[in-house]
Parts: structure tokens; sequence; C-alpha cells
């Protein structure tokens, strides 16, 4: 499992110009499921991700988790995370989930951190999104979690 995590003032996924799914300060999450990924990695990436000290404390220090900012997570699928650049110029999506491994791990991810007391928002399963984001600090970071590991 592999998640781009930044740290936002506000985000939003629209669908045909409606949004679908909205917060204000937290973590936009943009969530690729592998082959061979389980539900150990799902809860294990939220409780890492719920947990992450990426917000400032009163000393300006990254220091802080989303739950003691009040914060919320945009959680946004996204196979193309998987994507493999090394040959040629088309990626090969051969390490993605198929989609209904993908969407019940997705669900699971969605529920694990749900279960933790964040607010969540989410896009749609394999819908056309456009993701908007305000970007603070900039902060951005790429956690990821293989079955191996």
């Amino acid at each position: 499992m592999k998640a781009v995590v930044q740290r936002v003032s506000s985000a939003r996924v629209l669908i045909d110009g409606e949004v679908v799914g909205e917060i204000g300060r937290g973590l936009a999450v943009l969530l690729g499921v592998a082959r061979g990924d389980t539900e150990a990695e799902a809860w294990w990436l939220a409780d890492k991700l719920v947990g992450l000290r990426v917000f400032d404390d009163d000393a300006g220090k990254m220091n802080l988790d989303l739950r003691q900012v009040g914060g919320a997570m945009l959680i946004v699928s996204q196979f193309t995370l998987l994507g493999d650049c090394r040959k040629g110029r088309r990626p090969s999506y051969t390490e993605a989930a198929r989609p209904e491994q993908a969407e019940r791990l997705y669900e699971s991810f969605i529920a694990a951190v749900g279960s933790q007391g964040i607010p969540v928002a989410t896009g749609r399963f394999q819908a056309m999104m456009q993701v908007e984001l305000v970007n603070e600090g900039p902060v951005t970071l790429i956690v990821e979690r293989s079955p191996l590991t």
C-alpha cells in the first residue's frame, strides 16, 4: 500500500462539478493498493497516518498529529501510484491490485481511520475526479507498507 500524504488547510474532490468530499485542516491522502496487500496493511497505514506528527505546535515545530489539531482526512483512491515507469514511456500497472481487492482495502482503510475518531471525506472509487487542495507548508510525504515488511 502506498500513500501520498499532504498537509492541507483545505481539500475537496469534485465529480462532474459536484463536491463529493471536502475537509478543512487535515491530511489529503492519495491511496494506492498493491497486489498482495491485506487488511493488516490497511490498518497499519491508517494508524501511521493518523499518528503522523506533521502539524506545528506552539513553538512552530512539527510535533502534533491529526487528533491533536482536530483535523480531518480526505481519502482518494489512486491506482496510478503503483505505476512503474522504469521501462519505456508508458507506466506499467501490473503491481496495482485488481479493482475488487483495491476497493475492499480502500474501504477498510477508510473504516480504520474513522474508527480512530477522525472525520473522513472521500472521493468515489474508480470515478474520474478533480482533487483541489491547499498544501500547507508545503508538506508532502510518501508513506508505504508492503506485505513483506
